[in-house]
């Protein structure tokens, strides 16, 4: 265990759920951050949230006493306006918050015959009418693209549905395999350790998704850590093979 310790020199960290839940951040989070920083060891912040834009999370950030810059975050939103770009997309339909749509300004919107269905978390802001809407236009030959797959989050009053299930019931619907633009697909993951300018054997992830966050990049060779402070439930760890375990982002202290 000293061996793999000692191999880790930069981090990929996971934001809800191991910098804050919901609006309150995690004892001891911000004070972590600072001390990597001061100890100047890299980390980026690797989020499937897509309910925000990337500028509007690092400004939430920055209001709950988190010392970080813009460039720091790797956004899912942002993942899936380069993958639309990448395709050339002609149009797109947002299944998205306002505020996650607006990092796609640059793509017309087309809510009839779009190239892309886009899909993010809508929160309570889901049902027939939206699903339906989306459903149509992938049937008559629209892409479908999601921002993650995450099965549920941990919000102030409890667990909640993430987008994961009603991408999945699009998916049973128009017998199509959506595109998922973070984690675990592993462009996602090797962008940010290219801009961390880490292989994988010397980064470790952090995060509350045994699934996503731990399997997903220990997959690519990256060291696994389970952190416990968000949505993790007892008996995670078990459903995966974390290298090691955190109460919380304030273990690091």
């Amino acid at each position: 265990m000293h061996e793999l310790l000692s191999q880790i020199k930069g981090l990929l960290i996971d934001v809800d759920g191991v910098l804050y839940n919901d609006t309150e951040p995690i004892p001891g989070a911000p004070e972590a951050l600072r001390m990597l920083s001061k100890e100047r060891i890299p980390f980026r912040l690797v989020t499937n949230t897509s309910m925000k834009s990337r500028h509007s999370l690092w400004q939430k950030l920055k209001r709950m006493g988190f010392d970080v810059s813009e460039e720091e975050i790797f956004s899912t939103v942002s993942a899936a306006v380069g993958y639309l770009e990448s395709q050339k997309a002609s149009s797109y339909m947002p299944v998205l918050t306002e505020d996650a749509a607006s990092e796609f300004e640059g793509i017309p919107m087309d809510e009839v015959s779009p190239d892309f269905v886009v899909v993010g978390d809508l929160g309570e802001a889901w049902d027939f009418n939206v699903l339906n809407k989306a459903f149509r236009a992938l049937m008559s030959g629209a892409r479908l693209v999601a921002l993650q797959k995450n099965r549920y989050w941990k919000r102030k009053d409890g667990l909640a549905l993430d987008a994961g299930p009603f991408v999945t019931a699009l998916e049973y619907a128009s017998g199509q395999e959506a595109v998922v633009t973070g984690k675990p697909n592993p462009l996602f993951f090797n962008a940010a350790l290219r801009d961390l300018g880490l292989p994988p054997s010397k980064t470790a992830m952090l995060g509350d998704d045994i699934e996503i966050d731990v399997t997903g990049a220990q997959k690519l060779g990256i060291i696994g850590v389970l952190v416990c402070s968000g949505k993790c439930l007892p008996g995670d760890a078990e459903k995966g093979s974390p290298d090691f375990v955190l109460g919380s982002l304030a273990d690091l202290l």
